[in-house]
């Protein structure tokens, strides 16, 4: 399709929300009904006026983080969540279960820090329950996954994705604000014994700051077994303070590689958001995300459920519509799934970062999830 379908009615919405504490800073959409209001009842699933499926569900446990890293937050913090805005264990398990019953096949638990969140354990022994069973990735900074790596692993825990952007300490503490490489090197190490493979390092290259060393990196990845992902930084940070100029493109993460390894392009990407190559010949690889200059969202299959209950179609979406509230007032588990569809059925074409009209979302990265 190069048009879009007419869209559900149902424009953004300042102002409280129901079964929320105090009122969200970001527009929320409330429930309209009415003639055509909702998609078309579809086999597929989760599908959206061009045709896109979402097949993987991102969810927030947390916007609480145990560091301050500089693309992503002011090294004060940002306020938190009080505990009641966020979905409960029951509450979490029911939205997941029912997006899964949609058709997602994976889902990715993010944060801010997802370890911090009590009963992780139990919250990944439960999505691991469902009838049909989703694939259970997380990502993480790394910092206490060493502790919890063996028993995430055996309650169900399929896959990691940890944060490091250089191996350098003292650059590492620049970015972070934090010294705690070591313990995202242990948390790593334990990853990998625990079978939580393959083990991948996402990394943002800060121009000035360690985007010489993103060569370094990879070697340090590669003899340890990781898979490397570079992701192009994003207009997602809580200050505001991102600027195309200073970012580090994927083109020039990968001239950088290649003055050190040889790189092959490895074919059928599909919605992988990494672009994906051979290092020397294989069989290892490293990935790029292009997510500024090249993105990939005629292609993308995500969706994504906040820590307090909101459904974004979009990282980059202006508005998201409320779960929590429907769900603490009773609502049905048909109830929700409309809920459910009508946002994946209003995803526009794509982020539009770079047009004119472009507006960073309100909400930033660490309130969203990964």
């Amino acid at each position: 399709m190069t048009t879009e379908s007419p869209r559900v009615p149902g424009p953004p919405e300042q102002g409280s929300v129901p079964g929320a504490s105090g009122s969200l800073p970001w527009p929320v959409r409330r429930p309209v009904d009415g003639p055509g209001t909702a998609p078309p009842v579809s086999r597929d699933g989760l599908v959206d006026t061009f045709g896109r499926v979402a097949r993987d569900l991102r969810v927030s446990l947390t916007d609480h983080c145990n560091l301050r890293c500089t693309y992503c937050m002011p090294a004060e913090g940002l306020p938190w969540m009080a505990r009641p805005q966020m979905l409960t264990d029951d509450e979490l398990l029911r939205l997941v279960g029912l997006f899964v019953d949609l058709g997602i096949e994976q889902v990715r638990l993010t944060g801010g820090e997802p370890l911090l969140r009590k009963g992780l354990v139990d919250l990944v022994a439960g999505i691991a329950a469902l009838p049909e069973r989703p694939r259970i990735a997380m990502t993480s900074n790394g910092i206490g996954l060493a502790r919890l790596a063996g028993d995430l692993a055996e309650a169900g825990l399929d896959r990691v994705n940890i944060s490091l952007d250089t191996t350098d300490r003292a650059t590492f503490e620049q970015l972070a604000r934090r010294d705690r490489f070591d313990d995202v090197v242990a948390g790593l190490a334990a990853a990998a014994d625990a079978g939580l493979l393959p083990v991948k390092v996402n990394a943002v290259a800060m121009r000035g700051i360690n985007d010489d060393g993103v060569a370094d990196l990879l070697q340090w990845c590669l003899v340890r077994g990781y898979e490397l992902r570079f992701i192009e930084q994003m207009p997602l940070d809580a200050q505001h303070g991102w600027a195309r100029s200073q970012m580090v493109t994927a083109d020039e993460i990968r001239e950088r590689l290649e003055k050190r390894f040889t790189l092959t392009a490895v074919p059928e990407r599909g919605s992988a958001p990494a672009e994906r190559f051979l290092v020397d010949g294989g069989p290892a690889v490293v990935g790029v995300i292009a997510s500024v200059t090249a993105p990939f969202c005629g292609a993308c299959d995500r969706v994504r459920l906040t820590a307090d209950g909101m459904v974004r179609n979009c990282l980059f979406a202006r508005g998201e519509v409320d779960l929590r509230g429907p769900l603490r007032e009773g609502a049905s588990d048909r109830d929700l799934v409309r809920l459910i569809r009508g946002e994946m059925w209003r995803k526009a074409a794509g982020h539009g970062i770079g047009k004119p009209d472009f507006t960073q979302p309100a909400r930033p990265m660490s309130a969203i999830g990964g």
